[in-house]
């Protein structure tokens, strides 16, 4: 049982200080190739949809699930 535990917090620590998972993000386009993103901005194509007002009333239809319990209530 003690080596089981010994071997888990070492693998534990290992994991926390050795090995990262992921590698940086790099942030710069290399090969001069525009991104779908990168020819969008350079379009000038502006979304103007209100996607908040959107997420706000989907926000509300989840109003009507609430569970109502009547029983307690008379």
């Amino acid at each position: 049982m003690r080596t089981r535990s010994s071997a888990l917090l070492a693998a534990a620590a290992f994991a926390m200080l050795g090995a990262s998972g992921a590698s940086a993000q790099q942030t710069g386009n290399d090969t001069s190739i525009a991104t779908e993103t990168q020819e969008r901005h350079a379009e000038g194509s502006d979304n103007d949809f209100p996607w908040d007002l959107l997420g706000l009333l989907g926000l509300a239809g989840l109003l009507g699930l609430r569970k109502r319990d009547d029983d307690h209530r008379r």
